[in-house]
């Protein structure tokens, strides 16, 4: 397999980058709208495109805030273009849990709105990545050299740890859990989305050991100190597993 991977369309060409980004967003929406559909929301319709809107924007900044962030050494040459080009998911996803607390918080939601989007995140994720993985070395997503009999040439003649192919690994093994788990058990309130969370940071903190990334003479990068802020957000978790379920009595 040659990277990138590109659809050619006559003289031209689409990233399939692009394309999965593109369905990601697509399917996922979808799949949430289905899950809708067919669960009882306490959350009005007109609320809900309200918090919609408060993820929407606190995910933009997050994400790219600490992307620029992840980098300490290029902030000299920050830029509007440097900041639009530069973004992660793990702070997309802590920017835009921000904006939607902070917008419960103004329209007096008081029940979870995250254990609906679970899923239809966790596809898009897939998708997601499934488009990182094809973009090769452009995407910048890519693991450091390895001699591992399943690491892969990108492109630059150096075998790499596919982290694309370990992270969407762990979001369907994540999937499965889930799903598991509400075989026989049901979550309590918000519990799904906080094992959800809990779960991608954790996954991420180690898999960035993997990657060439800016690390910090104690030895974290910033991703990872990012992680670690709403791992410690989310606490009661690890304190109070047998919280996350509801019991008979």
């Amino acid at each position: 397999m040659h990277f990138p991977v590109n659809i050619p369309i006559g003289k031209s060409s689409i990233p399939v980058h692009f394309v999965c980004e593109t369905l990601a967003y697509f399917l996922g929406y979808r799949y949430y709208a289905w899950l809708r559909r067919n669960t009882h929301d306490q959350i009005s319709t007109e609320n809900r495109l309200v918090i919609f809107i408060g993820a929407a924007f606190g995910a933009f900044v997050g994400s790219h805030v600490v992307g620029v962030l992840e980098n300490p050494a290029l902030l000299s040459k920050f830029s509007l273009i440097y900041f639009m080009g530069n973004k992660t998911i793990v702070g997309g996803m802590l920017g835009g849990l921000i904006g939607v607390e902070l917008t419960k918080k103004k329209i007096g939601v008081t029940v979870s709105s995250g254990d609906l989007m679970v899923y239809p995140l966790i596809l898009a994720m897939i998708i997601g990545r499934t488009g990182c993985f094809l973009a090769g070395l452009e995407d910048g997503t890519y693991g450091v050299a390895s001699n591992l009999p399943w690491a892969i040439n990108f492109g630059d003649g150096i075998r790499r740890h596919p982290t694309n192919l370990y992270e969407i690994v762990f979001w369907i093994l994540l999937w499965l859990v889930l799903k598991l788990i509400e075989r026989g058990h049901q979550f309590t309130d918000g519990s799904k989305f906080k094992v959800f969370m809990t779960s991608c940071l954790l996954f991420r903190f180690l898999d960035e050991f993997i990657k060439p990334d800016y690390f910090f003479s104690f030895g974290l990068s910033v991703i990872q100190l990012v992680c670690l802020a709403g791992i410690v957000y989310y606490y009661k978790v690890f304190i109070h597993p047998s919280k996350l379920i509801k019991t008979d009595a």
